[in-house]
């Protein structure tokens, strides 16, 4: 294992590296770059076991005491870690209470194509117009837990790279392809022409999920298509999937929300046999 280099002197918000980092908190210049903003010990040690991906860390003088393998782990990576001052830290963290470090990692998504071409087994999950940083974030969590396959983010979908998705999906957005598709139209007919099948969870679907799982449409290639938080799927999203199914609400709710629906339909398909 190699040695760790004595610290420099701290960076503050003022150093010009720390300022060039920050920029990363803006989607243009994350795009410009191709990098992107992880914060905490636990998003590090998710991302570092992907060759490549970190570019840098920062972290303050008690996270390098503290994270001491891990610090190691950045050496040995090849990456740069600069020790920053608390308000240096600040700088760059998103949450309220930072945690102590923040890495710089290389954008992580990949073609669709490629993905296809890979045969993975599991399902895919295509979000449509998401715009909520937490939802999303939720659902690449989700998908993670399931073993999908990957998640597409589509049409005007909230940026995987956002500092507030990143959090949200707890490591889970290093543990599996994440695919971004301008058009979700074209991305159905795409898929479908692979041999996927498109199910789109629809509240007003005529499938119900279970029926669904008992008659076995969620075997197989699939890949299952959620709408927006506030209007579910366009109507023209709805038609040209190849099932629309409804997740049973025997209460009283009017219904789930995107995260949760996205769950349970996810679950449901897992081979427990």
């Amino acid at each position: 294992m190699a040695s760790l280099p004595a610290p420099d002197q701290p960076l503050t918000a003022k150093s010009g590296r720390v300022k060039a980092a920050r920029r990363l908190a803006r989607r243009a210049s994350r795009s410009e770059h191709g990098l992107f903003l992880a914060e905490g010990p636990k998003a590090l040690a998710e991302a570092l076991p992907l060759p490549g991906c970190v570019a840098e860390v920062f972290a303050t003088e008690e996270a390098g005491r503290t994270h001491t393998a891990l610090r190691h782990a950045v050496s040995d990576s090849g990456a740069a870690w600069y020790t920053v001052t608390d308000d240096g830290l600040r700088a760059l963290a998103g949450s309220v209470s930072p945690q102590g470090v923040v890495a710089v990692c290389r954008f992580l998504d990949v073609a669709l194509d490629a993905l296809l071409d890979s045969r993975p087994s599991g399902p895919l999950v295509v979000c449509a117009d998401v715009r909520d940083p937490g939802n999303a974030g939720t659902v690449i969590r989700t998908a993670d837990a399931v073993g999908a396959a990957g998640v597409v983010l589509a049409g005007n979908s909230v940026d995987p790279y956002n500092d507030k998705t990143v959090r949200a999906t707890v490591g889970s957005l290093f543990h599996l392809p994440i695919v971004l598709a301008d058009d979700p139209v074209a991305l159905v007919g795409h898929l479908q022409a692979a041999g996927v099948r498109v199910l789109a969870a629809d509240g007003a679907g005529e499938t119900e999920l279970f029926a669904a799982r008992r008659d076995g449409l969620l075997e197989g290639r699939v890949a299952w298509l959620f709408g927006n938080e506030a209007w579910g799927l366009p109507e023209e999203l709805r038609d040209r999937a190849d099932h629309r199914i409804a997740v049973p609400i025997p209460g009283r709710a009017e219904s789930l929300n995107l995260a949760t629906a996205a769950a349970v339909c996810l679950y449901a398909g897992l081979d427990r046999s």
